[in-house]
């Protein structure tokens, strides 16, 4: 009885990929190790017992001699640097060519067709950041009930409305429809609701967003569920695959929620794969450039790190990675094109090594089929 637990530090790079430039990003990206030196001390002692301190350079921190768990830097194959591209690979689909993107915004039969989804035409249309954009236009949404669209470097078509003015019920509708209206060559990879409260000058997010991802091809999570393994989607992973090959799905409010959480099914579950997203590191600090909110959520982790040690048994797994990189010390708000780490502990007293840079995010996967289908 065999229990492997993924957690996906969401925005965990640690370093710049060769084509980092062919996708905009400025130079020297890094994002825990640049973390790290802005705020000069990074208090990580778990995640130093484990060796992150060999795969990138962090200041204060040494590489453990010999390291707790396998590590290695994951290079990433697919042609994007977002949630989905970096998700997708880590379960073996490697997205060869891009996902649309629109820097200058929506065509206008893309945002004629939402129009009437929605009622009324939208506010915003540009490329922005979520919580910069609310401020700007969100006294208008209350006063007009225009839905405000807008979407980033990523392959996003993201709708924000206040929750007084267009009940949730409303708000996933819309989402649903858009979804379907955005067929090739518009087929975004997610549409995503983004609900916020509060008063002009005040407003923020709520935690009842939800991404409409495109469906995805078959992967190991299909395999997982023929094998009989169930599959524990905790926070937006089951959004992220469409719910294909998620036996059951638990949303959680922030990092530490989904932290426990993750406690919760250890202490329930006697076989499958618990794979879990840590979506806070990107939303709350990398787009908003927030290096202290940053540090504190690595060491937050970091704390919780002997809780979920303590709750393994002899034969599970647990592997810390991450999907793309958001460098909170980089110009602009975008996610970044790194390498991610892979952290691999097994319960059973696995003697550490760091391997060689490895290709694909789907060497997760691939040490996932074997622990739970060889």
């Amino acid at each position: 009885m065999k229990r492997v637990v993924t957690i996906v530090i969401d925005s965990g790079g640690i370093g710049a990929l060769a084509d980092a430039s062919d996708y905009g990003d400025a130079p020297g990206a890094n994002t825990i190790g640049n973390v790290a030196r802005s705020v000069g001390t990074l208090h990580i002692p778990n995640l130093q017992r484990l060796g992150i301190g060999a795969l990138t350079d962090i200041p204060g921190l040494r590489a453990a001699e010999p390291p707790r768990a396998r590590l290695a830097r994951l290079r990433e194959r697919s042609r994007g640097k977002d949630t989905i591209t970096g998700h997708w690979e880590m379960m073996g689909i490697v997205t060869e060519v891009a996902f649309p993107t629109y820097p200058h915004g929506f065509p206008p039969e893309v945002v004629a067709a939402f129009s009437e989804i929605a009622g009324k035409p939208p506010l915003g249309n540009v490329p922005a950041s979520g919580t910069e954009i609310i401020e700007e236009l969100g006294a208008a949404h209350i006063r007009t009930g225009r839905p405000i669209l807008y979407t980033s470097a990523d392959s996003v078509f993201q709708i924000a409305a206040h929750e007084a003015v267009v009940p949730l019920s409303r708000l996933y509708q819309w989402c649903r429809e858009a979804r379907e209206m955005l067929q090739p060559p518009h087929a975004v990879n997610r549409v995503i609701a983004r609900p916020f409260v509060g008063e002009p000058g005040a407003f923020r997010r709520t935690p009842n967003r939800r991404d409409y991802a495109i469906e995805p091809p078959p992967n190991l999570l299909d395999e997982l569920r023929t094998g009989y393994v169930g599959v524990y989607a905790v926070g937006k992973i089951s959004d992220i695959y469409c719910g294909r090959g998620i036996s059951s799905s638990i949303r959680a409010a922030d990092n530490r929620d989904a932290m426990e959480k993750t406690f919760e099914l250890l202490d329930a579950v006697d076989r499958g794969f618990i794979f879990t997203n840590l979506n806070d590191f990107d939303s709350k600090y990398g787009h908003r450039r927030d290096v202290r909110g940053y540090a504190r959520a690595l060491e937050e982790l970091d704390a919780m790190l002997p809780s979920l040690e303590a709750r393994l048994r002899a034969g599970d797994e647990v592997i810390l990675t991450a999907d793309h990189g958001c460098d909170p010390t980089a110009p602009g708000s975008d996610h970044t094109r790194e390498y991610v780490p892979f952290v691999h502990l097994t319960a059973n007293g696995q003697s550490g090594a760091v391997l060689p840079d490895v290709e694909g995010l789907d060497f997760v996967g691939r040490t996932v089929r074997e622990a739970l289908l060889a």
